[in-house]
């Protein structure tokens, strides 16, 4: 583990969050944080290309494991702090409160285990999915509301020219 100046090693997420939590929760603004810093997000059109290059990708290790992490957390301090965590550890934000992840199960074990502890720190009413999906029911995904072109994204229909 790397340390930081002064010797000290750097603590682990959920470390953190129990410190965020003994300092108090409830009612306080994140320090620090830019409105919409990490509500900012993409179009639908480029996360759909994000979740169709990660499936798709030729490289993709066969030991990976496809998930997605959703929650509904109360505590904006809470949710914005697993949000960056998520983000981090390499999973794509799909909407405001779901991720996807195409990790090794040493990191989804991990990110299970600290997400669960977080969990744990502080009483509330929150709610945290970790669900695993395979890549074939993943590319069979519909949407419904906005408009998309989802078969020319996925490249499924075909064009002849004359």
């Amino acid at each position: 583990m790397a340390r930081k100046k002064g010797g000290k090693p750097p603590l682990s997420f959920a470390e953190v969050m129990r410190k965020l939590v003994h300092a108090g929760i409830s009612g306080s603004s994140v320090p620090n944080r830019q409105p919409n810093e990490l509500e900012e997000m993409p179009t639908l059109d480029e996360r759909i290309e994000m979740v169709l290059g990660i499936v798709n990708r030729a490289d993709r290790p066969s030991s990976n494991m496809l998930f997605f992490v959703m929650y509904d957390i109360e505590s904006n301090k809470v949710r914005y702090q697993v949000a960056k965590y998520l983000l981090r550890k390499g999973c794509v934000r799909i909407q405001r409160s779901i991720f996807l992840a195409d990790l090794g199960m040493e990191e989804y074990d991990h990110i299970r285990s600290d997400l669960t502890e977080v969990q744990a720190a502080y009483e509330n009413k929150d709610s945290i999915l970790i669900v695993p999906i395979s890549p074939d029911y993943l590319r069979s995904m519909k949407i419904i509301g906005q408009k998309i072109a989802l078969d020319i994204i996925m490249r499924n229909k075909n064009t002849l020219f004359f």
